[in-house]
C-alpha cells in the first residue's frame, strides 16, 4: 500500500503524465518534423487558434513545435476544441482497469481556464507549456489550481480527498493489495496536516508551494518530462 509521501508525489507526477497521455494520443511525442509544413494549416474549423507568433510569445514552444502540436490537435479534434466527454473518452482508453471519468473531469477544468466548457488549442498549449517547460513555481501553481476545485484560492481537505479518490478510482486494479475504503482519507489526513501549517483548515497556495518545494521527490519529479517534445 502506498505511503502518504508516495501518494503525494504520485498525485503531482500524474498531473504531468496526464498531459503526456494527450500528447501520445495526438501522436506528438514521436511525430516527425520533416513532414510538417512551414505554416499552420487553418482549414475550416469551428475554432481558429490565435496567431502563431502570439502563441510562440506566450508559451515556451518554438514555432516548429507549435506547428507539430497543432497538426496533431487538428487531426484528432477537427472542430478545434475538445469537450469534457472527449476528455473522458481519452482517459478511459489509457486507464481501462479503473474509472478515470472523475479525474478527467478535474483535469479538464484545469485546462479549461476560461471555463467555457471546452478546451481550445490555446488552452491546451498554454497548460502544456507550463507542465513541460515551466518553472517549478509555475508547475506548482498549475497543480494548486487543479486541487482547488471551486477556484476560491484555497484547498480544503474535502477537495484534496476528491482529487485523491479520483486518482485511486482511475488506477483501479493497479493498486495492490486492494485498498480499504478508508485508505484515501487516511492518506489525505496525513498529507493535509503537513501542508496546513497554521492549522486553519485550508491550504493556501503559499503553503502548498512551500510544502512541495521542500519535498525532494516532488522536486525531482518536476524535472522528468521537460524534453519529451
Amino acid at each position: 500500500m502506498w505511503e502518504s509521501e508516495g501518494l503525494q508525489t504520485f498525485g503531482i507526477v500524474l498531473i504531468v503524465c496526464a498531459s503526456l497521455k494527450l500528447l501520445h494520443l495526438l501522436g506528438l511525442i514521436s511525430f516527425s518534423e520533416d513532414s510538417v509544413e512551414d505554416e499552420l494549416e487553418l482549414s475550416a474549423v469551428r475554432h481558429r487558434p490565435e496567431a502563431l507568433e502570439l502563441l510562440e510569445a506566450q508559451t515556451r514552444f518554438s514555432r516548429k513545435e507549435l506547428q507539430i502540436l497543432y497538426r496533431g490537435f487538428k487531426n484528432e479534434c477537427p472542430s478545434g476544441v475538445v469537450n469534457e466527454d472527449t476528455f473522458k473518452e481519452i482517459y478511459a482508453q489509457f486507464f481501462p482497469q479503473g474509472d478515470a471519468s472523475t479525474y478527467a473531469h478535474f483535469l479538464f477544468n484545469a485546462f479549461d481556464t476560461d471555463h467555457n466548457g471546452s478546451v481550445s488549442f490555446e488552452d491546451f498549449v498554454m497548460g502544456l507549456s507550463i507542465l513541460l517547460r515551466g518553472t517549478v513555481q509555475e508547475k506548482l501553481n498549475w497543480a494548486f489550481n487543479l486541487y482547488d476545485i471551486n477556484k476560491d484560492g484555497y484547498i480544503t481537505k474535502e477537495e484534496m480527498l476528491d482529487i485523491i479518490k479520483s486518482i485511486y478510482d482511475m488506477m483501479g486494479k493497479c493498486t495492490y493489495p486492494i485498498l480499504k475504503e478508508e485508505t484515501p482519507r487516511q492518506h489525505v489526513e496525513i498529507f493535509f496536516q503537513k501542508m496546513d501549517k497554521n492549522r486553519d483548515g485550508v491550504v493556501t497556495i503559499d503553503e502548498f508551494i512551500d510544502c512541495c518545494q521542500n519535498d525532494e521527490n516532488i522536486m525531482r519529479s518536476m524535472q522528468l518530462f521537460e524534453n519529451v517534445i
